[in-house]
């Protein structure tokens, strides 16, 4: 197996971008979701999981993201970039089920996350590495209507290009994966998925299969939330150093 893209999101939620060589520490790739939006009605960091308010987000570019006043106009609410998480700050997540049966703009049900996860201080929903392989995304375009479905949908850090077939992925949990000299991953869990690969994410349109797929034919047990629509894996680091696109993968 191999590194075949890396992508860090500079702005937690909007569009990011892919490079080719990457620091990684134990809070994550260097870079990645450094800043987010706060709501400063709420309080609340702005995340496009809750997309009746935070989807356009996604049409924004992150490594060039526009300043305070001109976000708040785009976003329609007075919002401003933040480079720390309030003490206590939390996220709100659609549920993601009501999202595709009632549409963008319904008012659904949502749970509420506090951000840090595994590494406290950090604008993670729960953990710092986010990775997806080629053979899960190209059975999800298999089983879909499309026949394709892009990486980008699901905003990993990593896209490992692999001969295996299915959701391999899956396997992965509890071990580690070795990547070119240095770096060392745990891997933790199965990725859930929300409602954000299917919203329109830069020139890419809104495509629900992206997660009706998974949720069809992927549901793996996530911690204590039971089975759920996965697609991908988190993992925190083990050992840092610099990864680059090409690396081979390696699961132990």
């Amino acid at each position: 197996m191999r590194i075949q893209a890396l992508r860090r999101y500079p702005v937690k939620s909007m569009l990011g971008e892919e490079i080719s060589e990457a620091q990684v520490t134990e809070r994550g790739i260097l870079g990645d979701r450094a800043r987010a939006v706060l709501d400063l009605e709420t309080g609340k960091i702005a995340s496009a999981k809750t997309p009746r308010l935070w989807r356009d987000l996604l049409t924004l570019d992150g490594a060039n993201p526009p300043g305070d006043a001109e976000l708040s106009r785009l976003l329609g609410r007075e919002v401003k970039l933040v480079d720390a998480p309030p003490e206590g700050a939390t996220f709100e997540r659609s549920v993601p089920e009501e999202v595709l049966d009632r549409g963008l703009e319904a008012e659904v049900a949502f749970t509420v996350g506090t951000l840090g996860g595994l590494v406290p201080g950090t604008f993670f929903d729960f953990a710092p590495v986010h990775l997806v392989t080629t053979s899960t995304l190209a059975r999800i375009g298999e089983l879909g209507p499309r026949g394709t479905v892009e990486a980008l949908r699901y905003r990993p850090n990593l896209v490992v290009e692999t001969e295996a077939e299915g959701f391999a992925e899956n396997a992965w949990v509890g071990r580690e994966l070795r990547i070119g000299a240095e770096v060392a991953l745990q891997v933790l869990v199965a990725t859930p998925r929300c409602a954000v690969p299917t919203l329109a994410h830069g020139d890419l349109p809104r495509d629900t299969d992206a997660l009706r797929t998974p949720a069809r034919h992927n549901r793996v047990q996530v911690l204590d939330l039971g089975p759920q629509p996965c697609a991908g894996i988190y993992a925190r680091v083990v050992n840092p150093g610099v990864i680059r696109a090409g690396d081979p993968v390696r699961v132990v």
